[in-house]
């Protein structure tokens, strides 16, 4: 393959991998002008195919098949959790490889072990999609305030959650009838306990602390309330419930992250934030408080995510994009109310 193009390969075929490889495809001109270099997919992996598929052509269930080929230079995780994701990310970097992923977990539990790798390799290890879907907060953390201290980063990380929060405090439905709301319209998984547990809101705000910190917070040191046992909840008039993930620094330098329903009312940044959508607020020396806001899952705004990086990937296969941050494991974590409050 020529020094002008890029060759890819997605891992897992799921919602986001086939929205990648739809994307990849229909806006290719785009991506390739943007990008400097043709990027053109060459496999997807994954341990069933449906036959059907217009990617067929594609199809691999034999990981050191990409690991091996010379060509693909961005490898495109989408397959989730910490088992055979963390094993292939690894050996795509070992191999001088590029990895873009959406895998909040693994990022969370790992980051700063693959980022040390990517490192030494002089190659990027890019997640963008692993928090707010297609709001572009990762980027922003890293470029936009570069020039701040950041202070406190907070925000509705969840759509599953505040579709559920929602419907309970505007409609006044039951947290049993909106959760089977939300799965029956594809807002949430027939296992929701990763969602409404505030796990996966957990490992989120652990990411932004990281990136805002610099340092990587244990998800399981942090101090979690999901939203389970909301039924029966009086809310003051001209307030809302909503599930916040919250990371900030404490007045004696420490730092302090939990994730916990709030009750906020109409002067908070977030009061509008319904639905399925997220919201997120980020507090700098410079800059004060922004929001940013927009569609937080999703097939295709977590897949404009995924190739926005893989965009950048490509345009840093040269030079290593500075992303980095420090061993956090034996840091103790300030109580929750060790911030105030919201």
């Amino acid at each position: 393959m020529s020094a002008d193009k890029c060759a890819l390969a997605i891992l897992g075929f799921g919602n986001i991998g086939s929205g990648t490889a739809e994307l990849m495809r229909s806006g290719r001109e785009r991506i390739n002008s943007n990008a400097g270099r043709e990027v053109t997919l060459k496999y997807i992996l994954d341990v069933k195919f449906p036959e059907d598929s217009a990617f067929k052509e594609y199809f691999t269930n034999d990981f050191s098949v990409i690991e091996n080929d010379s060509d693909v230079k961005v490898v495109v995780e989408t397959i989730g959790g910490c088992g055979v994701a963390y094993d292939f990310t690894k050996r795509a970097l070992n191999a001088g490889k590029n990895v873009v992923t959406s895998n909040k977990e693994l990022v969370a539990e790992h980051g700063h072990e693959l980022l040390t790798i990517a490192k030494e390799r002089n190659v990027n290890y890019l997640f963008e999609a692993s928090v707010g879907g297609g709001i572009p907060i990762i980027r922003t953390l890293i470029q936009c305030l570069a020039a701040n201290e950041i202070t406190e980063v907070y925000g509705i990380l969840n759509g599953t959650t505040n579709y559920i929060l929602t419907k309970m405090s505007d409609d006044g439905v039951s947290y049993e009838n909106a959760l089977k709301e939300a799965q029956e319209l594809g807002y949430a998984e027939r296992d929701p306990s990763a969602d409404v547990s505030g796990k996966d809101t957990c490992r989120k705000i652990c990411i932004l602390a990281a990136l805002a910190f610099g340092k990587q917070f244990d998800p399981g040191k942090v101090s979690v309330r999901g939203i389970e046992n909301m039924d029966g909840l009086t809310v003051p008039p001209g307030s809302k419930i909503k599930l916040i993930g919250r990371a900030g620094k404490t007045a004696d330098g420490g730092i302090s992250i939990y994730v916990a329903p709030h009750v906020i009312d109409k002067r908070n940044l977030l009061y509008t934030v319904d639905g399925v959508f997220n919201g997120i607020v980020v507090k700098g020396d410079a800059v004060g408080e922004v929001l940013f806001y927009g569609q937080g899952a999703g097939k295709m705004p977590t897949a404009s995510a995924v190739v926005a990086d893989v965009i950048d990937a490509v345009k840093h296969i040269l030079t290593r994009k500075a992303i980095f941050w420090e061993d956090g494991s034996d840091t103790e974590l300030a109580p929750p109310d060790a911030l105030g409050d919201l």
